[in-house]
């Protein structure tokens, strides 16, 4: 590994010869002085030439040094990789972190190209179709950064509660969730499906014994969908749990587990993202705000939406408002709507004991959008079977995931959670694309 300090480092260091590398991100070549700015994964730095010849002097004894430096920082296009050494100074007078590197040696590693495709006023479809160059940008830097202490913070949770992360397959041999929103492969004399979610081999370790499971990973949905807050493949966050008495257990674990995310960012990144970002994170109060769906339509209605949905479900703009609502009355960014009518919920979900139209489910929202479901599972087989047939799916299709439950299956329940949205909607963020590394719509599969 090359021998070299972080930018963000620079100031708890005393003065004296360091070596940085990074990316040119700005050259001002003045008559006397040139000025660099060096960009890296931590944060960026002014670099100075104060020695500038641009002709051999042969009065000069550097002049062989001073004139190819001089030169190469003359030649220096954006983008390109650089190495510098030289010693450092700290300077309260630069804006730039308090310090700065006077250059001795200089060596290009990369030339990058001098014209870049990437303007600072480019739209999304523009900074999508350069990833890379658009991922340079400080903001983007962050939020990847963010996203690292996020689930880090939800690791934490986890193993502390002694859960098993687990990676479940990405290739299915029959759907997991609905058929109309499989991605169809061949898989070489047959076919398969590229996983809508883990959601059954989550099961399968409740069966296995394994207690409190845990995945990120990629999920798949075959939705012809442009929303900002839609993608075709996704990060799925996800967590399943035995031995739960309600989908009341599943919401404690995960209020825990977002407020333990936040706390860590927060702490982390705050000041950053409050400068980057103009953005405030706030830590929610425990318990979340729970409301039953029925009510909140009846809430949203009151206050003049009526939820146009010929389902029993809840749209994005019902949402919007039920959230508005919670907001000003209890001051909160987090809300459960919770028990969701059997009609608009999968097969698995456990239904009402009180009232079998019911499930023992909730969906999360945040700031307005929904990021997860979660739910109890119902862990009795022949009540799966006649739930799955009432869905108008045949319980043969589904012996594989059947047989989980047919030697023996405790009482479990758990949730998944879109990553990239939740990041959105954290940073304030007009689209999951900017909270995506590289995102997958109906009309993007490039870079």
């Amino acid at each position: 590994m090359q021998e070299r300090v972080l930018i963000k480092d620079l100031a708890a260091r005393e003065d004296g010869p360091v070596t940085v590398s990074g990316w040119v991100e700005k050259v001002r070549d003045q008559k006397f002085v040139q000025f660099v700015v060096l960009r890296d994964e931590s944060g960026a730095v002014q670099l100075v030439n104060g020695g500038v010849l641009r002709e051999a002097d042969p009065e000069n004894p550097r002049s062989d040094i001073l004139v190819p430096r001089t030169l190469t920082i003359s030649e220096l296009t954006h983008g390109s990789f650089i190495t510098v050494s030289g010693e450092l100074q700290h300077n309260e007078r630069v804006k730039l972190g308090g310090v700065e590197i006077q250059i001795d040696e200089i060596t290009v590693v990369t030339k990058a190209l001098p014209e870049n495709p990437v303007a600072d006023d480019s739209n999304i479809d523009v900074r999508l179709d350069w990833r890379f160059l658009d991922l340079r940008r400080p903001e983007q830097n962050l939020v990847f950064r963010v996203q690292t202490t996020f689930l880090h913070a939800l690791r934490q949770i986890w193993v502390d509660r002694s859960f098993i992360e687990i990676q479940t397959p990405k290739l299915m041999a029959s759907a997991s969730e609905s058929r109309a929103e499989l991605f169809e492969v061949e898989y070489f004399e047959g076919k398969a499906f590229l996983a809508q979610s883990p959601q059954f081999f989550k099961q399968m370790a409740q069966a296995a014994g394994f207690g409190g499971i845990f995945e990120v990973g990629p999920a798949f949905r075959a939705d012809p969908s442009f929303t900002s807050r839609h993608a075709t493949e996704f990060t799925s966050v996800d967590a399943e749990m035995s031995w739960v008495e309600s989908h009341e257990d599943v919401m404690n674990l995960h209020e825990e587990l977002m407020v333990a995310g936040l706390s860590a960012v927060k702490e982390k990144h705050g000041e950053e993202i409050s400068k980057l970002f103009g953005v405030e994170i706030e830590v929610p109060a425990r318990p979340f705000p729970r409301i039953p769906l029925a009510e909140a339509k009846e809430i949203v209605k009151a206050e003049g939406y009526e939820v146009p949905r010929a389902d029993a479900d809840m749209d994005p703009e019902g949402e919007r408002r039920i959230a508005a609502h919670v907001k000003q009355k209890y001051g909160h960014d987090f809300v459960f709507l919770t028990d969701y009518a059997a009609s608009i919920r999968p097969f698995y979900h456990m239904l009402n004991e009180d009232d079998q139209s019911l499930t023992k489910s909730y969906d999360l929202i945040y700031r307005g959008t929904e990021i997860s479901t979660g739910a109890q599972r119902e862990h009795r087989v022949e009540v799966l079977e006649e739930q799955a047939r009432a869905k108008g799916m045949d319980p043969a299709e589904l012996s594989f995931y059947l047989d989980f439950f047919r030697y023996g299956m405790p009482p479990h329940g758990g949730f998944g959670m879109g990553l990239n949205r939740v990041l959105m909607l954290m940073l304030h963020q007009p689209s999951i694309r900017e909270t995506t590394y590289l995102f997958r719509g109906p009309n993007r599969l490039l870079p």
